[in-house]
């Protein structure tokens, strides 16, 4: 673009038309030429400056749309943002009523739950002393049953009826199922088994070589008892007669054997027992026996001790009045031997275990 030149407005000469100056040339510019470039730079400034103002009017037209779409959107926030609060203000009290009467409904629970634990808790001592009470009238019956059979074992000697009972409380403790009761149970069963496994035939075979005794005192012999044909102290042996020998010679030999039966010659052991008269044979025989029955009852009644005592008679007795060579008396002898260290290893029925375990349950432990 090329300014336009002052000549253009001022009359034509010939002379300047002719020599036109070139505007860069000159060291020195006319006034014209200033006024033309400082039109150009006022028009040049004026554009910049419309070109400026457009631009502004234009950000500031952005800035507003911008502005306004962040005024509705904050509008529509502070909107959703009230509304959420209202929201969750009705929740809120919403809550806090559910609260409420969730900590009513929680208060009225909990103080059935303390009723509903203080009836259990009644309830249970209930139970308990019922139990109790029935616990130890069981362990009442199963002691009374227990002492009952224990005496009647005593006084006969079987101990039938006292397994029995024991058999019958280990029953009913196993049916009424109380662990408090298991130690007296385990007592019961300890007792059982030994009973069971001492008991045997003892007493009816002592009692039946009593019974033999008595039936055989009268048949023994006593040493001032009449010599007899036989061997023994108390006996003499006839001499043997021939067969070939002549009659006269065995009439002799017959008389001489009849009196030499009248006398007898032999070494005084026991006074006494020789000179027991033979009317008193009788009572000496009667009082073996009552002896022996005393000794027999003895035995029925399990008292041990008085048993030894009157077998330790009977045979003392047996060894002073009667003959000992006799096989008679030897088997008495023998019989009597053996009722000693049988009734020796005789022990008495006992159920110490049950009845301390019974005291031990009636104790309440």
């Amino acid at each position: 673009m090329s300014a336009a030149s002052p000549s253009d407005d001022l009359p034509s000469s010939p002379a300047v038309a002719t020599t036109p100056v070139p505007v860069t040339v000159a060291p020195h510019q006319t006034p014209a030429a200033k006024a033309a470039g400082a039109l150009l730079l006022s028009r040049l400034g004026l554009g910049l400056i419309a070109l400026v103002a457009v631009v502004a009017l234009l950000m500031a037209i952005a800035l507003w749309q911008k502005v306004s779409g962040m005024k509705e959107q904050l509008a529509r926030q502070s909107a959703d943002a009230i509304a959420q609060s209202m929201e969750a203000r009705t929740l809120a009290r919403q809550a806090s009523d559910t609260v409420r009467d969730a900590s009513a409904r929680v208060a009225l629970v909990e103080t059935r739950v303390a009723e509903v634990a203080l009836q259990r808790s009644q309830l249970e001592e209930l139970i308990q002393s019922l139990s109790r009470s029935r616990d130890e009238n069981l362990v009442v019956d199963i002691e009374s049953a227990l002492r009952l059979a224990l005496q009647q074992a005593q006084v006969t000697g079987s101990v039938e009826p006292l397994l029995a009972a024991l058999k019958a409380g280990d029953v009913r403790i196993a049916r009424a199922a109380q662990p408090r009761l298991a130690p007296l149970q385990r007592a019961m069963q300890r007792d059982a088994d030994r009973l069971r496994s001492s008991a045997s035939t003892d007493n009816a075979e002592a009692l039946q070589k009593l019974d033999e005794l008595m039936r055989g005192v009268d048949d023994l012999p006593t040493l001032n008892a009449v010599a007899v044909r036989g061997t023994g102290t108390n006996a003499w042996q006839a001499e043997p007669i021939p067969a070939d020998a002549p009659w006269w010679s065995r009439v002799l030999l017959t008389i001489r054997g009849e009196m030499r039966s009248l006398v007898r010659v032999g070494r005084i052991q026991s006074p006494e027992a020789i000179l027991l008269a033979p009317e008193q044979s009788y009572f000496l025989r009667e009082n073996l026996k009552l002896k022996l029955l005393n000794a027999r009852l003895s035995l029925l009644s399990r008292q041990m001790e008085a048993t030894r005592s009157e077998l330790a008679q009977v045979t003392a007795s047996l060894n002073r009045y009667f003959d000992p060579a006799s096989r008679r008396t030897q088997a008495a002898a023998t019989l009597l031997q053996q009722l000693q260290t049988q009734v020796k290893t005789t022990e008495p029925v006992r159920i110490d275990d049950t009845l301390t375990a019974l005291t031990t349950a009636a104790a309440g432990r």
